[in-house]
């Protein structure tokens, strides 16, 4: 007997899934059905990274960490969720770098999600927080990790430009301000340890 491809099943539960958040938004199906969209999350998370430490399949990894963060946002109220999910795309992004590090690219898109991540709860732990610094300040990061990372020069210039945007906007940040300036000092720790390595 013909054993059934693996992406039929997976296509056909993701279609199914559309289908019923189709009909959650539209009022048909109850909202608590979040929880059992968290429970679905997180079992399939787990079973994928299953597959692939057994299988070492990267669209495994990947699509696991995306699922975690999916069923890790159904147990969180608003705007948590959202940077719950976000985080999981982040990581998913961060896993596809570090099963190889020829796969520098992947470190943007990562970053970009977790800034996103950041801007989405930073307004809730943080009064006055000016997501717009935010914004340029986790960009300008990114690129500093390309260029620390994955040893590209260029990155520092879109990095340079990018941190004193958010230094600019900063005076809009408040009390994250206060955040920016430790956060700079871990960085710049960071940057000295990381070329103490790299000289070695």
């Amino acid at each position: 007997m013909k054993r059934i491809d693996w992406r039929i099943i997976v296509g056909s539960l993701l279609i199914l899934a559309g289908l019923i958040s189709l009909l959650q938004v539209m009022g048909v199906i109850p909202a608590w059905l979040d929880l059992f969209w968290g429970i679905v999350g997180i079992g399939g998370g787990i079973a994928l990274l299953y597959v692939f430490f057994n299988d070492r399949k990267l669209w495994a990894l990947a699509v696991g960490c995306i699922l975690l963060g999916m069923g890790v946002a159904g147990f969180l109220p608003d705007p948590w969720d959202g940077a719950a999910f976000l985080g999981g795309v982040s990581a998913a992004f961060w896993a596809v770098y570090l099963t190889d590090r020829r796969r520098w690219w992947a470190i943007i898109p990562a970053g970009f999600a977790l800034t996103l991540a950041a801007i989405t709860a930073l307004p809730e732990t943080v009064e006055g927080v000016d997501t717009g610094g935010v914004f340029f300040l986790g960009l300008g990061l990114t690129f500093l990790l390309v260029a620390l990372l994955a040893g590209l020069d260029w990155a520092y210039f879109p990095a340079a430009a990018l941190i004193g945007v958010a230094v600019v906007l900063g005076i809009g940040f408040g009390g994250a301000l206060d955040y920016f300036w430790i956060g700079a000092l871990f960085l710049a720790g960071l940057v000295l340890i990381l070329f103490a390595f790299r000289r070695r």
